[in-house]
């Protein structure tokens, strides 16, 4: 079995179709929401954030910190699940956060993270979905 699922590929009118407008936004058209709106920046039960797009896993519950920005904030992806690109708007240099999967826009890394990997994925709540684990 392979580590990479296939690349999701939809027409612009289908992610419309799928996403409510505030995730399309985000997702599809690099915006962010208002920090502090987010009731995931809050979540703090096991399990795993997917992407809201496509439902790839993104990010551990375990892996989740309190950064005091508004925002979920991560130290590591979950696996291999994210890409980054280099982002220049607002006149300075910051390193986006896309869904592997899909493409879809997730938030920003920074390197003012805590340990173990010294990384803050601040990631909006917006372009992410939790899946509780269930208690056996």
């Amino acid at each position: 079995m392979s580590d990479s699922p296939k690349k999701i590929e939809k027409t612009d009118a289908d992610w419309q179709a799928e996403l409510t407008p505030e995730q399309y936004k985000v997702l599809r058209c690099h915006g962010t929401e208002r920090a502090g709106t987010s009731p995931l920046n809050n979540e703090k039960r096991a399990g795993m954030f997917k992407c809201a797009g496509c439902g790839a896993e993104l990010f551990a519950s375990d892996t989740k910190f309190d950064s005091g920005t508004g925002w979920p904030s991560f130290y590591a992806p979950a696996g291999d699940t994210v890409e980054t690109t280099e982002d220049r708007s607002l006149f300075m240099a910051r390193t986006e956060v896309h869904c592997k999967h899909c493409g879809g826009h997730l938030g920003h890394v920074f390197d003012d993270g805590p340990n173990p990997t010294g990384l803050r994925y601040c990631i909006n709540g917006l372009s992410l979905a939790f899946d509780p684990k269930e208690k056996k």
